[in-house]
């Protein structure tokens, strides 16, 4: 999938995403930050999503099963593969977590923690690199446990 693509596969469902979640215009424009306007544009296919404004559906929705519905899966799986398609990128590395983490468990040199003052979960690989990063820690438990099949 291009970006061009991805584009306008969100503008085309964005009114199905706002639906999705029961909320009104006025309220996924502020959510946003975009205009009304922009928005009620949007949804009638007069325009498409910026680049930025679709990053930033993926990001605010990003549970929305039409997300999901339209790339199989994860879609800021998509964004960071467009972003950083034709790019060699090597991921920094955290600091393993000596401050803010505290460690829940470590299975096949992948450890679990959590934040001390958000609360949410990660994974962290051997290099201490970022394999995921969650509020729900059944999903990272879960993804942890995919990686050993």
């Amino acid at each position: 999938m291009k970006r061009e693509e991805f584009i306008k596969a969100v503008s085309g469902k964005l009114k199905l995403i706002r639906t999705e979640y029961g909320i009104t215009q006025e309220v996924m424009s502020e959510m946003l930050g975009i205009s009304k306007k922009t928005l009620v544009e949007t949804e009638k296919g007069r325009r498409e999503l910026s680049w930025t404004e679709v990053i930033a559906v993926v990001t605010v929705f990003e549970k929305s099963e039409v997300l999901q519905g339209i790339v199989g899966g994860e879609a800021n799986d998509v964004i960071h593969a467009l972003a950083f398609e034709d790019r060699r990128i090597r991921y920094p590395s955290t600091m393993g977590g000596k401050v803010w983490w505290r460690v829940i468990d470590e299975k096949n040199g992948i450890r679990l923690q959590q934040n001390y003052v958000t609360g949410h979960y990660r994974l962290l690989d051997k290099d201490d690199c970022r394999l995921i990063s969650s509020f729900d820690r059944n999903e990272v438990e879960e993804y942890r446990d995919s990686l050993g099949r």
